[in-house]
């Protein structure tokens, strides 16, 4: 029996490959994936370009509160998570020398404007941005990592947004970082094992100041939001 052979198929009939109408074809198809393209890129430049927009304008739109509201919100913020931390010392309001001793003070800088672009660096006339500030010295590890651990979890499960946490060594200082979604609000707390050194501090959202006005006479100074209010006393076991 003969062997088996594959049959032979004949193609139909048409323009070979290559051919000027193939070659039509791929110019439209060609054609029209650059318009979609074209289109593509319109669409992401406009959505670029109202991001930015929006972005600048969160820059200038503050709510206005005053200085003395201000910090009794960082100072609120500052003994919750004293009290959750374990200390049993008062705190009163100054500071020793730096890196040496208790702290509590307050301060306030500038709140900046990215521009239209988000490529400025431009502050904001009567804006300010307060912070309180809060160390202890002395701090044993035993009330150090029990208490870091603790706050840790008490913030997540308040809503904070933990931006980082490193639990230290030899050597390796421990670490928390938080903020509010939606929010530049911020704390942050640290422990030097070495030193037996524990700060703390918290970071209120941008702000106008309702007492300025611009006049033309001179710009804003965030230091006299700070100068108009005095921490208070950090006491143990308040919560």
């Amino acid at each position: 029996m003969p062997e088996e052979t594959a049959p032979t198929v004949t193609p139909a009939a048409g323009p070979a490959s290559g051919g000027p109408a193939s070659a039509a074809s791929g110019a439209r198809t060609l054609g029209l994936g650059c318009l979609g393209c074209a289109g593509l890129l319109f669409v992401a430049v406009v959505a670029l370009f109202i991001q930015l927009t929006w972005n600048a304008e969160d820059g200038r739109d503050l709510p206005r509160v005053a200085p003395e509201e201000t910090a009794d919100r960082v100072f609120s913020r500052s003994q919750e998570a004293y009290d959750v931390l374990g200390f049993t010392r008062t705190v009163p309001p100054g500071a020793e020398r730096a890196g040496v001793g208790t702290e509590n003070t307050v301060d306030a800088g500038y709140c900046y404007d990215g521009g239209l672009l988000g490529l400025e660096d431009k502050t904001v006339d009567g804006a300010y941005r307060m912070s309180h500030s809060w160390a202890v010295d002395h701090v044993p590890a035993s009330q150090a990592v029990p208490g870091l651990r603790r706050l840790h979890r008490r913030l997540k499960d308040d809503g904070w947004t933990v931006s980082s946490y490193h639990e230290g060594g030899k050597g390796r200082d421990w670490s928390l970082f938080v903020r509010r979604d939606g929010e530049d609000e911020r704390m942050s707390f640290t422990w030097d094992p070495d030193r037996q050194y524990f700060t703390g501090g918290t970071t209120a959202p941008c702000a106008y100041d309702p007492a300025w006005t611009d006049d033309g006479t001179g710009s804003y100074s965030p230091g006299d939001a700070a100068g108009s209010v005095r921490p208070p006393a950090l006491w143990p076991g308040r919560l």
